[in-house]
């Protein structure tokens, strides 16, 4: 179903919030499906956080206007709340209550029924793998089961969007990998969830992303057709002092240049040209070259080569 055939869940129009001299979002506009995951993707003061506050109707827009089930968050931001979940940086577990007792404290506050609350209770234990969990106290379980716990709270009144700070930083690989099963699981319920990550593998997860950089939206598209924005083709080379290494292509002039681990990445205009280029100041330098080859861009690429200016 393409964007044009579904109703938006969420929708903004030049959203902006300035603090004094600061733009922290700049002319923010895009739109969010009923029932996708949009991953906002950028590094620390990106302007995510100050995003979704403003989606949330916690902060108020300086300028520009914002829509959450077709309710201006500017206008009613108290009938906003009720509508959706939100899980911040630094949700609000209390330590010294167990993990049902926190879930019946989120029940009260969103005034979830009694009646019936029990069976939704145990469902969001069961979803979120907390059922042999739910007596022990909030304060002794991992980081993992703690951001687990949090989603659960705020899934207590069945949101219809789900709002995300960086749901998973600090944690662990498994208990981020176990994290995104339980919000795909959530896709299948057409609840639509709108989360913020530094973590650019975690982009590749979601539906349609936003690249942000100091306030701004850089891409907005699919993983796979932000990818699409790079110009050019992608050199990997495997190669011993991978920064000696990097250091002799840039002074060659070949294309841009980063460094990935054990790997360096140049981005060129032509593959067979560039390859050659490589190989050949590679040896002028004197640096071990253990193998070189043309490969997919990945989010990461594309987000340096944006940032940089450097051809996307």
């Amino acid at each position: 179903m393409s964007q044009s055939e579904t109703a938006s869940a969420i929708r903004t129009v030049g959203l902006t919030r300035a603090f004094g001299g600061l733009v922290a979002v700049n002319g923010l506009t895009l739109s969010v499906a009923e029932g996708e995951i949009f991953g906002l993707v950028g590094p620390d003061g990106a302007g995510k956080t100050t995003t979704m506050r403003m989606l949330t109707g916690i902060l108020d827009p300086t300028e520009g206007e914002a829509f959450v089930t077709g309710l201006d968050v500017r206008k009613e931001p108290e009938a906003v709340k009720e509508r959706i979940g939100y899980m911040s940086q630094r949700f609000g577990l209390y330590p010294d209550l167990t993990v049902m007792e926190n879930i019946d404290f989120y029940a009260e506050l969103y005034g979830v029924p009694k009646k019936g609350r029990g069976a939704q209770v145990e469902r969001l234990l069961a979803f979120s793998n907390l059922t042999p969990f739910k007596r022990r106290r909030a304060g002794d379980l991992s980081g993992g089961m703690k951001q687990k716990l949090g989603l659960a709270c705020a899934l207590v009144h069945t949101p219809r969007v789900l709002f995300l700070d960086e749901p998973t930083n600090g944690v662990d690989p498994v208990s981020r990998r176990d994290f995104w099963r339980i919000l795909y699981q959530l896709l299948k319920e057409r609840v639509t969830i709108f989360v913020s990550t530094a973590y650019l593998d975690e982009a590749e997860r979601c539906n349609r992303i936003g690249l942000m950089h100091k306030g701004s939206l850089l891409a907005y598209d699919t993983p796979d057709g932000v990818k699409g924005l790079l110009k050019g083709s992608l050199i990997e080379i495997r190669c011993g002092e991978c920064r000696q290494s990097s250091e002799a292509l840039r002074a060659a002039g070949i294309g841009s240049v980063a460094v990935f681990g054990d790997k360096v990445h140049l981005l060129v205009q032509d593959a067979e040209r560039g390859r050659s280029a490589a190989e050949a100041a590679l040896r002028a330098a004197g640096a071990s070259l253990f193998e070189i080859r043309v490969a997919e861009p990945s989010l990461e690429d594309v987000f340096i080569a944006i940032v940089g200016g450097g051809g996307a």
